[in-house]
């Protein structure tokens, strides 16, 4: 599914100065398929969108070029990019009102792109759909998961790249929103990224085909109906098994399953405690466990708190977000809002 990230289909009058305010979150990516992007179907990957953190930012015509906030420096080049491929040198003003912490793994980067593209064509009038900015834009290289949950969120899966094109949607299912996710973060620490993430996936070796088979077996004949029938243990021993796998594999590059030692630790300490739902989103340093209530999820919380013997890492409950970015556009002082994009 393909769905427009604006309904305009002209350029905004000309004696008019609209603004386009996007907003989209990040997403946790369990774990890829094929790891190693080395068998007949390279990687494929599985992931949630979450309610929080947020990437915030609003851009409108301006006099001169203006980026501010947040990620500014990486944003102003997606947007001189995407203006680029549509011909088009305006001056614009773009201001990020707040952004999704980089490269703890959760998704930035993608998301920045795409509300950049999103804010840019919703401006212009431009008809160009996620996965076309991603392509412009030079994401989605690997996963597809950050695509999907700026689309539509919930709960996705995708194909991965397929013969030089963006990884395909499999399946997306809503998420239940009233099963928390603890989110650790170790500001301290951060996961592999550009240039360095591909010369850690050139470096590890190939990813046994038969387990390739057998992980998506998994996610679409237990993990995925177990969220829609919610089935809460069923659905954490599939993203505990996953995990345990990506852990294992990518452990030469991170010194262990974890980027982080302190993650880790608290991670260890839920663990023993009989949590099973729980892991490492991407190359980290974010960990995550799930909770199967609200009360569980303050809980799981305060349990971590406790098993923080550093002092230095962040906690706080996400929940799962079932929409797409959220698209609002300022015409003549009136607000128009355009909605989730995937509804």
């Amino acid at each position: 599914m393909q769905t427009s990230v604006s309904v305009l289909s002209s350029s905004p009058p000309k004696n008019t100065n609209p603004t386009v305010t996007v907003a989209t979150t990040a997403r946790v990516h369990f774990g890829f398929l094929d790891p190693s992007g080395r068998t007949n179907e390279p990687f494929g990957s599985f992931g949630l969108s979450l309610d929080q953190p947020w990437t915030r930012l609003t851009l409108s015509h301006g006099d001169e070029e203006i980026s501010s906030g947040p990620e500014a420096v990486r944003a102003a080049r997606y947007l001189k990019t995407i203006a680029g491929a549509h011909g088009l040198d305006h001056t614009y003003r773009l201001e990020i009102a707040e952004a999704i912490p980089s490269h703890a793994g959760l998704g930035s980067g993608t998301q920045l792109a795409l509300a950049v593209g999103a804010a840019f064509c919703t401006l212009e009038g431009l008809d160009v759909s996620p996965p076309g900015l991603a392509a412009q834009l030079g994401r989605g290289a690997r996963s597809g998961i950050g695509i999907a949950t700026f689309e539509l969120g919930g709960a996705v899966l995708d194909s991965g790249p397929r013969d030089g094109t963006l990884p395909q949607l499999i399946a997306r299912v809503p998420f239940p929103e009233d099963w928390p996710m603890l989110l650790i973060f170790d500001p301290e620490a951060k996961g592999l990224d550009g240039s360095e993430e591909v010369a850690a996936f050139e470096s590890l070796p190939a990813f046994p085909e038969a387990e390739r088979a057998d992980l998506e077996a998994r996610i679409l004949e237990r993990a995925l109906p177990a969220v829609q029938q919610r089935d809460f243990a069923v659905f954490c021993d599939e993203v505990g098994n996953l995990q345990r796998l990506m852990g294992a594999y990518f452990a030469p590059l991170q010194g262990g399953p974890f980027t982080s030692k302190q993650v880790e630790a608290v991670i260890e300490t839920l663990r023993a405690d009989g949590v099973t739902g729980l892991g490492q989103s991407s190359w980290g340093p974010t960990g995550f466990a799930f909770a199967a209530s609200k009360s569980d999820g303050e809980d799981l919380l305060k349990a971590a708190r406790r098993a923080d013997s550093s002092g230095a890492l962040h906690f706080s409950l996400a929940n799962a977000r079932n929409q797409g970015a959220e698209i609002v556009l300022t015409p003549s002082g009136e607000e128009k809002n355009l909605g989730s994009t995937g509804a």
